[in-house]
């Protein structure tokens, strides 16, 4: 159960929204203390850290023990037989797939303005394309990801990620689009005397401000709006493991139960005793373990001996029921095989490719909507920091912001339409869609700079050709 040790009075806003229709208010501490205590152990919060403990390899296979059926039919632990864990994290790969799908590659800022694309390049650098990659990779395992925008103790607008799990958001609207307050819970390490201790932090944050329980360095600053952005996987804060555990689970057990029936060779063969000169089965199973043999006697006239009956294991029902795993896991991810027949067919064309990413590209579309829109809150502070630092006014001014897909490609028959469409579009147009090029306007400019040269090469020959100088 949490409590505070420590309390900060909070805020007017969150007096009214305790108190509205209660006719015996809660302080704010004790109201704190119950969501707080709520969201801890809510199911939706359980899974957040399931699908990140499964994407870093903490699997359920890892706690799993080998029972058989024991007395009056209840299963038992037995300790004595294999019981491997191997995990194959498909989960993993789809999770990589789409974050470096949709946003492996920079983002481009679409706007006439000069000045505001080159104040807006300064802070959505590379430093912010690696955090934007990880907001991806945590939206997708938790179903949401934060973005808090700060500015530091030198005065300069920071960034920082929170995990879905640490912030409990408190919603104006159904379609959680409009943030009333949130709660931040988070842990660090620290010391009660000489012995590590895991301390557990809070903060609130209201649009008038932050209350921490433990003050930070961070500059304090009254935004207008909440200073928390949220970056939702979809529109129903889903994590990505609720559609595929299971079959995760099914692909972990199957490796498993194979290498355990793999190891388990002597009891892969039934062994049927006659006339066995020792006291129970424990005994002649270690004396064959140890000895590689048994004594065997002959009673009343009947020879003793071994039969044995031969349980043979399929391999190949492993690997069909994997394959179909692994073909259910992609599919209900919505992920692509980077080994579909498609592609194995020497030069695939534009058409196959397409098909093969149809399904991650819809699912990208979806995330792309509620990134796009995370983005708009975003440039909303960045827009108020840029008008503080004076370096321009630019809170009408548009900008589209362009998610470059990482999508593999036909080059040849790329290249080959845009070479067919030199005079039907614009040569911008034309080299934008070119496989080979990363940067058009730099692009354009080469190629206006090599016009100019050819120019002046053409002018050079016609009008001061060599060998024509005056002789003397």
């Amino acid at each position: 159960m949490f409590s505070f040790n420590i309390f900060n009075q909070g805020t007017n806003l969150m007096n009214k929204i305790i108190q509205a229709g209660s006719k015996e208010a809660m302080t704010n501490k004790q109201f704190l203390e119950r969501e707080i205590n709520k969201f801890k152990t809510s199911t939706k919060r359980k899974l957040m850290f399931t699908g990140e403990n499964y994407y870093l390899g903490e699997h359920d296979i890892l706690d799993r023990k080998r029972t058989v059926i024991g007395e009056g039919g209840a299963l038992q632990e037995v300790t004595n037989l294999p019981n491997n864990k191997q995990i194959d994290n498909q989960y993993a790969k789809m999770v990589d797939q789409k974050v470096n799908y949709l946003l492996g590659k920079p983002i481009t800022l679409g706007t006439d303005n000069k000045q505001y694309e080159a104040a807006l390049q300064k802070i959505f650098n590379k430093k912010f394309h690696r955090m934007l990659k990880n907001i991806g990779e945590n939206a997708l395992n938790c179903g949401i990801c934060w973005l808090h925008p700060y500015y530091n103790d030198v005065g300069e607008l920071c960034l920082k990620r929170f995990d879905g799990y640490e912030i409990l958001p408190f919603w104006k609207d159904a379609e959680h689009t409009i943030l009333e307050f949130a709660i931040r819970l988070y842990e660090v390490q620290g010391y009660d005397g000489k012995r590590e201790v895991t301390i557990e932090k809070v903060e609130v944050y209201t649009p008038t401000g932050i209350d921490r329980y433990i003050l930070s360095k961070d500059k304090p600053y009254a935004w207008d709006k909440i200073p928390l952005i949220p970056f939702k996987y979809n529109h129903k804060e889903l994590p990505l493991i609720v559609r595929v555990k299971s079959l995760q689970d099914g692909i972990n057990v199957m490796l498993s139960d194979f290498q355990n029936n793999m190891q388990e060779d002597a009891r892969n063969t039934i062994l049927v005793i006659k006339n066995y000169d020792g006291e129970n089965l424990a005994e002649f199973r270690h004396n064959l373990a140890t000895y590689g043999a048994v004594k065997v006697k002959t009673v009343d006239g009947a020879d003793g001996g071994i039969d044995t009956l031969t349980v043979e294991i399929n391999s190949e029902n492993y690997k069909t029921i994997l394959h179909i795993f692994k073909n259910a896991l992609i599919e209900n991810a919505k992920g692509y095989d980077a080994k579909d027949d498609r592609l194995m067919q020497g030069n695939p064309n534009q058409m196959n490719i397409q098909s093969m990413y149809s399904d991650i590209d819809l699912d990208a579309n979806g995330m792309e909507t509620e990134f796009q829109a995370s983005f708009e809150e975003l440039l909303w502070f960045v827009n108020v920091h840029l008008a503080n630092n004076g370096e321009g006014n630019f809170e009408n001014q548009e900008v589209e912001i362009i998610f470059n897909r990482d999508i593999l490609i036909n080059e040849s028959e790329s290249i080959g339409n845009c070479q067919t469409s030199v005079g039907i579009l614009s040569t911008e147009t034309i080299v934008s869609q070119h496989p080979w090029v990363s940067d058009v306007e730099q692009e354009l400019e080469r190629l206006k700079k090599e016009k100019e040269e050819i120019i002046n090469d053409l002018y050079n020959e016609a009008f001061n050709p060599v060998g024509n100088e005056d002789e003397e």
